[in-house]
């Protein structure tokens, strides 16, 4: 977990042994938040910016918000759902690869694998300029699955949107626990804020390698910002 090139939060490289788990094949919707807000267990009606909801992912949700939506689902469904660890979301994002992305060390394929910004996000968005020279047909979000799947068959684990994750925001690496749980206590943490993983429509190939993060307030939210769930196995 890790890289050891990339930035200072994201050191030192080191292993973590991951129990088996079940992750989202895709990115949770909008289709699926706007069940959760009519059934009165999600309270915060997300918005879509005018971009569209269905089978896009839902964007403008806090980790606060997540955090209903995954008690809801646990609910209705009679089974354990959750936010994944950031151990976790880092390997399904691998998909059992060492390389910088799942697909490979290069970002030249990223148009076909990853909702990025690029010329037609430019075009939107001209005041950006970090834009790559491809053309992926979508200046936002795309609807979850409209890209290549990861070795492991999990769609937009780059780019379409960041994901919230359970974690706490640390600086590095220096103290992380060797097993796959969340790390919501020592190290220096700040519980204030949680990860968020992956990349979005907005931003340059750099920030959808496998290692990459970010952190937000848990309260914030974002039009670059979703979630996916992972439910625990017996």
């Amino acid at each position: 977990m890790g890289e050891d090139s990339g930035s200072p939060y994201e050191i030192p490289v080191h292993e973590v042994n991951v129990a088996a788990f079940a992750i989202g094949k895709y990115e949770v919707t909008f289709d699926e938040w706007d069940a959760c807000q009519v059934a009165g267990a999600c309270a915060r009606r997300a918005d879509d910016r005018g971009w569209g909801r269905g089978r896009r992912p839902v964007i403008n949700v806090s980790w606060t918000d997540a955090q209903q939506y995954v008690q809801w689902l646990s609910r209705r469904s009679g089974r354990r759902y959750r936010l994944p660890s950031e151990a976790e979301w880092e390997y399904a994002a691998r998909a059992g690869s060492q390389t910088r992305y799942s697909w490979g060390d290069g970002s030249e394929w990223v148009c076909d694998s990853a909702n990025v910004l690029d010329l037609r996000g430019a075009s939107a968005n001209p005041q950006w300029r970090w834009h790559v020279f491809c053309d992926d047909g979508f200046p936002y979000t795309a609807p979850v699955g409209s890209f290549k799947a990861n070795p492991w068959g999990l769609y937009d684990m780059a780019g379409n949107v960041w994901e919230w994750v359970e974690d706490c925001w640390h600086n590095s690496y220096a103290e992380a626990p060797t097993q796959a749980l969340a790390w919501n206590a020592g190290g220096g943490g700040d519980c204030s804020k949680h990860v968020n993983r992956g990349g979005g429509w907005g931003n340059h190939p750099r920030s959808m390698r496998a290692a990459a993060r970010d952190a937000d307030d848990g309260n914030a939210t974002s039009d670059g910002l979703g979630f996916r769930v992972v439910r625990d196995l017996p």
